[in-house]
């Protein structure tokens, strides 16, 4: 009974030790390199291809903690794309998934990590800093 006992104390330390603690990261993006490739029709068409890889500031956007990189196609032309990319930081990487949309705040879902970040599950909240969308406010919340 005694040897069960410490193999059940073992397993649950362990398991609480792994547990990815709740964290919210508030971040600033700067589009660097959006590039949108012309694959459907001419023009804004369902099948076009957004790539980006841009850097990552803390939420004054002054200080670059890291960068993302990733791509989106698009599925409903003048409204939103399908994206998934990788947001890099030094304690490690977080992947995100999820529609971009044309008008108005994106709501995305983060699939996993590496480092810090590993299981980490979520949502990210982007927000566009200005009309010209050079810069996005993205809201992590992770689990």
């Amino acid at each position: 009974m005694h040897k069960s006992l410490s193999i059940l104390v073992a397993v649950a330390t362990l398991a609480t030790g792994s547990a990815l603690a709740a964290e919210h990261l508030q971040l600033v993006e700067r589009d660097a390199t959006e590039t949108t490739i012309d694959i459907g029709a001419k023009g804004d068409s369902v099948g076009d291809l957004l790539t980006f890889a841009n850097p990552v500031f803390d939420a004054a956007n002054k200080t670059q903690l890291g960068s993302d990189q990733g791509y989106c196609v698009r599925v409903i032309a003048g409204k939103s794309w399908e994206c998934i990319w990788t947001l890099s930081l030094k304690e490690g990487q977080i992947t995100i998934e999820g529609p971009f949309l044309d008008v108005g705040d994106s709501l995305f879902s983060v699939t996993g990590g590496t480092g810090k970040y590993a299981g980490a599950k979520g949502q990210l909240k982007m927000h566009k800093r200005d009309g010209k969308a050079t810069a996005y406010d993205f809201s992590y919340d992770l689990l």
